[in-house]
């Protein structure tokens, strides 16, 4: 029991286990990887160097950036409404939107990319259908251009924002914003100035994790995009395939690290938010005088505010006419968004049940050949059956792992959490290939290659990370004070943690 009040004092100790695999499995072959691109023992600088001197790779680095960042963008543009809607609607409603933003990640990201070349390619889906319509005499260029890496990606990145907003977006007292309804406020002035800010946490961390997985993409790129639209991860995978310049591929590597850590330094990733932090007092410093006289700002909003309140009481008992119109749009723009991510993954069950030699969309003919070749050959099967073992292996080890480590990381004072945050993000801030060589090298040391042990120690530092990133935005709006009434009513650390926070 001593321990467990111990731990509660030093919530940091939860983050151990996390740290401890990462650093086995990745870390301290990462400290090699970087000294690798250090050319050690010697120390210099001179693969930096040689990376910066060629217009090639700086033009790429820079094209990364923007491909990044506008892809962030658009899944905020779209993920946002998206969650707010989700969160807004109906227990039951809710439950099975969230499956349905979960289902694409059922797919691998390999097949949900061929997907979207059967539907944007000259002689697919899309171009079809507007040929036999007349709309169009000759295919149009859907694919192999910049259009098709951002749908390719925003398709495969929405969920990842999706998820997390929702979670801070449940956890906001509604309450609040009914508040301020009924002080007057219009419903876009109390979305604006109540729920939005509460909900930028979720913004933050959904907006930070996709910008850093968008930088390490390279398959979604190099299938839908032209050879103008490549990534430095595919000059990176391209280097692991050609030459396998170890050093050269590290450079490349710790300069998208570098740009995830810029990232992280400027907006300050936080993923625990404000609860707990005592209110800072308020400046009445010499300097700051005159503001207590007012402004003209001020004095024309409480000129206006005799005005709103007129309006408002006059308003208060009319009907609001629009709500149903504005929640048919609402079910609209979600069906939408759905069938956005779900179509792909149906391309694809469709195009399983061909009967022709090859797949096509739409199929000639229906058949169950290839669930037959797959169940009837033992090694599809027994793939199978690895795959599942693994998968319930490795969420089990994650969540319970992750999990403690976002509730430490959430007590943690501010600048440490985000260095620490930092270094459990950093499976998903590199391009795989990296992460892989990182992690083989971990493994080879303790004669796990090959093993199911070593293949789950590697998938869980990944999937720690998302853990890690989701429950933190979920602990930003947790009223810790629960937890004091707890406590006050003789509840120890483990009885308040499993029975208050926990739920």
């Amino acid at each position: 029991m001593n321990v467990l009040h111990k731990l509660g004092r030093m919530s940091i100790a939860l983050t151990v286990p996390a740290l401890a695999i990462l650093l086995a499995v990745f870390g301290l072959p990462a400290v090699l990887l970087f000294l690798t691109s250090l050319n050690a023992p010697t120390i210099s600088l001179i693969n930096y160097e040689a990376f910066f001197s060629r217009a090639a790779n700086v033009r790429v680095l820079l094209q990364t950036i923007e491909v990044s960042v506008v892809a962030t963008a658009i899944c905020v543009l779209i993920g946002y409404p998206t969650a707010y809607l989700i969160a807004a609607a109906s227990k039951r409603v809710r439950m099975v939107l969230l499956v349905l933003v979960v289902i694409p990640y059922l797919t691998s990201f390999l097949v949900r990319t061929y997907a979207w070349i059967v539907i944007l390619g000259d002689r697919g889906l899309i171009n079809n259908l507007l040929l036999d319509l007349g709309l169009i005499s000759s295919p149009i260029p859907l694919i192999y251009n910049r259009l098709a890496v951002y749908i390719g990606m925003v398709h495969i990145m929405l969920p990842v924002m999706v998820l997390p907003l929702v979670s801070v977006m449940l956890g906001i007292d509604k309450s609040l914003a009914a508040a301020a309804r009924s002080m007057g406020a219009r419903p876009f002035a109390a979305f604006w100035r109540v729920f939005f800010p509460l909900s930028l946490p979720g913004v933050r961390s959904g907006s930070l994790l996709v910008f850093v997985l968008c930088l390490g993409f390279y398959v979604t790129p190099a299938a839908l995009g032209g050879l103008g639209d490549a990534m430095l991860s595919t000059f990176i995978a391209a280097q692991v395939d050609n030459s396998f310049d170890l050093a050269r591929i590290a450079a490349s590597a710790f300069i998208l690290l570098g740009l995830a850590g810029v990232m992280l330094a400027i907006f300050g990733l936080d993923l625990a938010g404000a609860q707990g932090r005592a209110p800072k007092p308020v400046s009445k410093s010499p300097q700051n005088w005159w503001r207590s006289l007012g402004s003209p700002g001020q004095h024309l909003n409480e000129f206006a505010g005799r005005y709103r309140a007129k309006r408002w009481a006059a308003t208060l008992y009319q009907a609001a006419d629009n709500s149903g119109s504005w929640r048919t749009v609402g079910a609209a723009f979600v069906a939408l968004v759905m069938f956005y991510l779900l179509f792909p993954s149906v391309v694809v069950i469709v195009m399983s049940f061909s009967a022709g030699p090859s797949l096509q969309f739409p199929p000639s003919a229906l058949s169950l050949q290839w669930y037959r070749s797959f169940f009837n050959t033992s090694s599809w099967t027994e793939a199978a059956w690895t795959s599942i073992q693994i998968a319930v292996a490795v969420a089990f080890l994650s969540t319970i792992v992750g999990t403690l480590a976002a509730y430490g990381l959430s007590r943690t004072f501010p600048r440490l959490r985000s260095i620490i945050t930092m270094a459990i993000l950093t499976p998903i801030t590199i391009p795989s290939i990296v992460v892989g060589i990182g992690a083989y090298l971990g493994l080879l040391k303790f004669g796990l290659i090959g093993t199911k042990t070593g293949i789950i120690l590697t998938h869980s530092i990944g999937a720690t990370a998302y853990v890690v990133v989701i429950v933190s935005a979920t602990l930003a709006n947790f009223d810790r004070r629960l937890e004091l009434v707890a406590k006050s009513m003789r509840a120890n650390p483990f009885r308040t943690f499993t029975r208050v926070t926990l739920p």
